[in-house]
């Protein structure tokens, strides 16, 4: 019979696709690893994996197999949180990928979703929107939150993602007082345009949306740092350094201290939808079920 321990480094290999990694993430020496995988095709008398002086890649095989080692193992995930806690309680640890600029709407998500389920213990990553979607696909992650235009394209392509819209983004700029007029209200995109800049780095859905606000106002951006995250943005606003456009819902939940003014983009007003996204391959893990229900 085969060992769940066999699924799981078959799934490692599958996200890792390098024999050394995926046998550092297991726990393992790297030969005991191989040898579980070659004993592993053995036993299904089939060819896993494509072979070389390296990781090349699952044969038809393999991917096969991996797509059932995933339902496999979410499987037993769902059985070990079902009876693990008393009638009625939701336990166990939720994985919630998000994109930087949804940190905040995570944030509060946690905070409802632990109000009505003390139970359950919240593990954040932050990452861009496609390798939310592959995480999902992999079953690295139970849950995740991004643009919804992205998930949509790729839910077209893998029809076991479903999307539920849950907020919409709106973008406001933060930026030193000393740099606009003490009586200004708001800003338009150009005008944020000549201001010392620091945004999101190029490959990032938000980055991709503000370049095209600029570009359709007319305008070049004076980029000064490119970030992966929003904090570094933050700190170069409130230190004098640079402005930068950070989501409303962010400095509504933080706010901000004197040295910086918070002014909403106009000209045009931007919304972009967000979404949960999660993998549907049965039914759901209790815990991602409670995040809907707080969703909703």
């Amino acid at each position: 019979m085969l060992d769940l321990k066999d699924l799981q480094f078959l799934t490692a290999l599958a996200r890792q696709k390098h024999f050394a990694r995926a046998a550092e993430e297991c726990g393992v020496s790297q030969p005991a690893f191989s040898m579980r995988i070659a004993k592993l095709e053995e036993h299904l008398e089939t060819k896993i994996v494509h072979r070389g002086n390296r990781f090349q890649g699952l044969t038809p095989d393999g991917e096969s197999i991996v797509r059932h080692a995933l339902q496999i193992l979410e499987d037993v995930k769902r059985l070990e949180t079902e009876f693990s806690a008393e009638p009625g309680d939701v336990t166990g640890v939720l994985s919630l990928a998000v994109i930087p600029t949804a940190t905040a709407l995570a944030a509060k998500t946690v905070i409802r979703l632990r109000e009505a389920n003390p139970g359950i213990t919240v593990r954040v990553k932050t990452m861009n929107s496609l390798a939310i979607l592959h995480g999902l696909e992999a079953g690295t992650y139970d849950a995740g939150i991004t643009y919804t235009d992205s998930a949509n394209s790729e839910s077209a392509i893998h029809s076991f993602l479903t999307v539920m819209p849950i907020d919409d983004e709106e973008y406001v700029l933060l930026v030193p007082a000393q740099m606009v007029d003490d009586d200004k209200t708001e800003i338009t995109w150009k005008e944020a345009g000549a201001l010392p800049l620091c945004l999101l780095e190029p490959g990032m859905q938000n980055r991709h949306i503000i370049d095209t606000v600029f570009q359709d106002v007319g305008t070049r951006p004076r980029v000064v740092a490119e970030l992966s995250g929003l904090t570094a943005g933050v700190v170069m606003a409130i230190q004098g350094a640079a402005a930068t456009v950070v989501p409303k819902v962010l400095v509504e939940n933080t706010g901000a201290p004197r040295s910086v003014r918070i002014l909403p983009l106009v000209e045009p007003e931007v919304h972009k939808s967000l979404s949960l996204v999660t993998a549907d391959r049965g039914p759901a893990l209790r815990t991602v079920q409670a995040l809907k229900e707080v969703l909703r």
